[in-house]
């Protein structure tokens, strides 16, 4: 199954690069040497973008939506162990010198970005001492963010998890409303659905959120913000520190 390009009629809706928080913060040099291979591109729920132990002919690039990165058990057992969103790059074995995708990964809020065959940007990292740089300094952050997530499932309530969670996909989509399936939540959090549902309902009743039919709408950002854990502010500072930086120095 190919995955749908923005055709003309959709084009009005197409996600721009700078939608792409990694790609708006390369220097003018990287970001040109990529724009021409890029492609723009639906993502839609559920569609896997690798496979676990498949190949990887592709990267991506986020504009809006959240893909999960998705360890399966020998039983069939699966569990979300990160995510990916408008802040980086989805590929990162790529960078690194690897050409198969060790998990799977799948849009889990649907969206759009943009793709860039695998090999070329492969040549463009060898040509351009700064564009690795700026991959190497995401996939740093990006591995902090999977030990923060660690942490924060030992050591916080499921409310705040929660709430964590939806902030995170609210700074990723850019708005108060989105479709977050219970399923998604419940994969995120670690717990059943029922879990899930009691919290939802809980931040429900105290205004904070609507929630209805696989739809969340953020009420009051601050209070989210109250009840979320500190991993949250943690991850996002990182990010905000490390497209900062990209931004500054890299340019």
């Amino acid at each position: 199954m190919a995955l749908p390009s923005m055709s003309r009629a959709s084009s009005r809706l197409a996600p721009t690069p700078s939608h792409n928080r990694l790609l708006a913060s390369l220097s003018h040099h990287d970001y040109e040497r990529l724009r021409p291979h890029l492609a723009a591109l639906k993502l839609p729920y559920k569609y896997r973008l690798y496979e676990a132990n498949g190949p990887i002919d592709c990267v991506y690039f986020i504009g809006t939506g959240v893909a999960s990165l998705v360890t399966i058990m020998r039983n069939g057992d699966a569990a979300e162990v990160g995510t990916f969103g408008n802040e980086g790059i989805i590929g990162l074995p790529v960078v690194f010198g690897d050409y198969q995708a060790p998990h799977s990964i799948y849009m889990q809020v649907s969206g759009a970005g943009f793709k860039m065959k695998a090999n070329l940007f492969r040549q463009e990292m060898q040509r351009s001492a700064s564009l690795q740089t700026a991959m190497l300094r995401y996939a740093h952050v990006f591995f902090n963010q999977l030990a923060q997530t660690a942490a924060c499932n030992i050591f916080h309530t499921l409310e705040q998890r929660c709430c964590r969670w939806l902030l995170m996909t609210h700074d990723r989509m850019r708005s108060n409303d989105f479709p977050l399936t219970q399923e998604f939540l419940a994969m995120m959090l670690g717990v059943r659905r029922g879990g899930v549902t009691i919290v939802a309902n809980g931040l429900k009743k105290s205004g904070l959120i609507d929630y209805s039919r696989g739809h969340i709408t953020i009420l009051d950002h601050a209070g989210v913000v109250k009840q979320a854990c500190e991993c949250y502010d943690i991850t996002k500072r990182e990010f905000d520190h490390l497209l900062g930086v990209l931004d500054k120095k890299l340019a």
